[in-house]
């Protein structure tokens, strides 16, 4: 039986924004805790915005994945975003997840398109529609949010500039997600990437060993598939 992990693919918000969310996270937890609100908050040091989730993916796949967010990076130059806004997804009224906005998504937007459809390529489908954002905390059942969120909601928590994107590993236990870097994909030019000597065969993955989840799967960043906040 083929060996297996949980990736996703994403990029870390910068270490000034991730400060200035962990402010916002620490004083969301204390207006949570008066309320009686049982919240689950993310790691600062896992906060990222994902752009692709695969799921149960073969250890001997990830060579072919590595090289199809090579070749879906070719042609990017550095990205900038900022991050701004707090909210709740679904909805504000019956919140399971709150997050933070992002800013700026059409270049995001593009990569995360482009990693789409080279994912697809090997069997890959995301289903859910990508919509930038950062995951601060996560509840078991619904909440209301309104009173928690809002007086908060209109912040901005700085830019984030990036030259590439990351291939996570993601594992489950019981203190929370533990993320692990499985590679690191630079942004490159087409003339760089001409020039780059080939270290990969591609390899389709065979679909049937991939996971796909239905509406109701929780992403690993928390996002529900199929569902969107605008």
């Amino acid at each position: 039986m083929s060996e297996h992990k949980r990736l996703f693919v994403g990029a870390r918000v910068a270490v000034g924004v991730a400060n200035a969310l962990s402010g916002a996270a620490e004083t969301l937890a204390r207006r949570a805790r008066d309320a009686g609100i049982e919240i689950r908050w993310v790691a600062p040091v896992n906060y990222h915005v994902t752009l692709a989730f695969l799921g149960n993916t073969r250890v001997d796949a990830i060579a072919a994945v590595i090289d199809a967010l090579e070749a879906a990076t070719t042609e990017t130059a550095r990205i900038a975003f900022k991050t701004s806004r707090l909210g709740a997804f679904p909805s504000i009224d019956k919140g399971r997840v709150v997050w933070a906005g992002i800013e700026d998504q059409g270049a995001l937007g593009k990569v995360a398109a482009r990693v789409a459809q080279g994912l697809a390529a090997l069997g890959v489908a995301d289903r859910k529609p990508f919509h930038a954002h950062v995951t601060l905390g996560r509840l078991r059942e619904t909440r209301p949010l309104k009173e928690l969120v809002l007086p908060m909601a209109e912040q901005m928590f700085g830019e984030t500039r990036i030259d590439g994107i990351t291939l996570f590993e993601s594992e489950t236990k019981s203190s929370g997600s533990v993320y692990r870097e499985i590679a690191k994909i630079a942004f490159k030019t087409a003339e760089t990437s001409a020039a780059e000597p080939a270290k990969r065969q591609t390899l389709p993955l065979d679909q049937g060993t991939q996971t796909h989840a239905d509406s109701s799967f929780e992403t690993d960043d928390g996002w529900p598939r199929g569902h969107r906040t605008d």
